[in-house]
């Protein structure tokens, strides 16, 4: 087979000689390409394979298919039935140029491109010839290279910080060094356990050389602003409702800690933003002390955020930025986080439990709008704001459980959510809760197409009056009014019309 197209063969070289690390260390696409092309090259079946390894047949093609991982004692099965060695099923290059190439359309179908456009997955099977997928995988890559060529300012950082949450993500959210800074601050001030007082942060700053002084005119765009000249700190006189005092002076100690400048493009200053968030938190929530409380709590199937927050006197935000950090590398449990704008908007996100985000061309997601029918949304329709909010939510790529909480900010009230897969929900308070409900997204008809009825009466008959982006990474999505949820105008209009 000869591969005609540049960009098809750019992409295809990729896949030959680099696989892509799912978070496993494992590339399952290229893997189960290794398995079916070795069970069809010494004329075994399917059935027969599943049967030598003590498997339904349906395991053994999610496995081909790269939709399901093995683990290491399966692998080695699989390789004593097939008479072959696991090094040689675990190779990093395809076993074949066809392979190649499905192993690269598959993997785009599964990109931000195709999840953005809203195209349907296909069966790469060998009814579609080598043109035709390399068609698709041109006509792909070439979306691609048009949405990144328009790059400007916002997708510049939304880029940036689609990177940083790869990162985040292949470290589970755990920065040794930064926990390390940390112990090293709370050591020298003498604490000793039991939550951070403001006496101890105020102390902190001293220990760094630092004065605090509050005043009643800082710029309302900043949260606080340091002399380093005369070793100030200025704060503001009042508090928003839903920030922790001690946390303005904490992200300022840490910048200082950090050594970090002036920031010179939106990767460092959202490199900068992760890195004080995260070492503020680390100081409130000291590691082995917030280990040893999880690990207790774990053992005994009642993981709640709300005690997670009350028993290191935290904001509830805090606390779920904190148990992303500590959930997978230090409890062995995947997780995801999103914090959403009463809008839908999501401003904050996290994921290493495969959870599937929406996202943009560029794989930002940050700025998108969340499926109405997962719990980051859904909460927002609930009466009583006091109590936890729990819930299951089915979607394509599994059933996740997620708890859930409102609080309130300047731009508006937003939610706060922490989720894991279905299996591992038994760790937590509040998996007994009825809530359930189902997300097709990122299919258009689950949630962001407005139902016929209303958008034939009101489509025409409307202009509402976009507000202005809630987050500096908000998308501003093509459409008639960008950023506006028609489904939303629309049930308002109706809501209100003469009868």
């Amino acid at each position: 087979m000869v591969i005609a197209d540049p960009i098809a063969r750019t992409a295809l070289a990729a896949v030959a000689v680099e696989p892509v690390d799912d978070g496993d260390g494992v590339d399952a696409l290229t893997l189960g390409r290794r398995i079916r092309e070795r069970r069809t090259a010494i004329g075994m079946t399917l059935g027969e394979l599943a049967a030598a390894i003590d498997r339904a047949p349906s395991q053994v093609s999610a496995i081909e298919n790269g939709k399901r991982e093995p683990r290491l004692s399966m692998l080695r099965t699989i390789a004593l039935a097939l008479g072959t060695s696991v090094d040689d099923l675990l190779r990093a290059d395809a076993p074949s140029e066809r392979a190649a190439l499905e192993i690269a359309v598959e993997r785009a179908q599964r990109g931000p491109v195709f999840a953005a456009l809203g195209l349907p997955p296909f069966r790469v099977g060998k009814g579609l010839n080598d043109q035709t997928l390399e068609t698709i995988l041109a006509l792909h890559n070439e979306i691609d290279r048009l949405h990144r060529e328009r790059a400007a300012t916002p997708e510049e950082a939304r880029r940036a910080n689609a990177q940083l949450r790869a990162e985040m993500r292949a470290r589970d959210n755990h920065y040794p060094e930064l926990e390390q800074k940390a112990a090293e601050l709370l050591g020298a001030v003498g604490h000793t356990g039991g939550p951070v007082s403001h006496q101890l942060v105020a102390d902190m700053a001293s220990h760094l050389g630092f004065s605090l002084h509050y005043v009643g005119d800082l710029p309302h765009s900043t949260r606080s602003v340091t002399d380093k000249r005369n070793g100030r700190i200025y704060l503001p006189t009042q508090n928003s409702p839903s920030r922790d005092s001690r946390s303005p002076i904490l992200q300022a100690l840490s910048s200082h800690l950090l050594g970090h400048e002036e920031p010179r493009s939106y990767a460092d200053f959202l490199r900068q933003r992760i890195e004080t968030n995260y070492l503020t938190a680390a100081i409130l929530l000291p590691e082995e002390a917030a280990v040893r409380y999880l690990t207790e709590a774990k053992n005994l199937r009642r993981i709640s955020m709300e005690e997670l927050r009350d028993h290191f006197a935290v904001s509830y935000e805090t606390a779920a930025h904190r148990f992303t950090n500590l959930a997978t590398a230090r409890l062995d449990i995947p997780v995801h986080f999103m914090k959403v704008h009463e809008s839908g908007t999501i401003i904050k996100a996290y994921e290493n439990d495969k959870v599937r985000f929406p996202s943009d061309a560029l794989g930002a997601v940050e700025g998108t709008t969340v499926c109405r029918n997962w719990t980051a949304r859904t909460v927002f329709d609930i009466e009583d704001r006091f109590s936890p909010y729990y819930q299951y939510t089915d979607t394509p790529t599994g059933t996740f459980w997620c708890t859930s909480r409102i609080e309130k900010a300047k731009e508006g009230e937003y939610s706060v959510s922490v989720g894991v897969p279905f299996e591992h929900v038994k760790w937590f308070r509040g998996r007994e809760t009825p809530h359930r409900s189902v997300s097709r997204c990122p299919d258009e008809t689950c949630c962001r197409r407005a139902p016929e009825t209303l958008a034939a009466k009101w489509s025409d008959a409307s202009w509402p009056a976009a507000r202005t982006p809630t987050s500096l990474l908000a998308a501003l999505p093509t459409g008639t009014f960008p950023g506006v949820d028609q489904t939303e105008v629309f049930q308002f209009l109706e809501a209100h019309a003469p009868r």
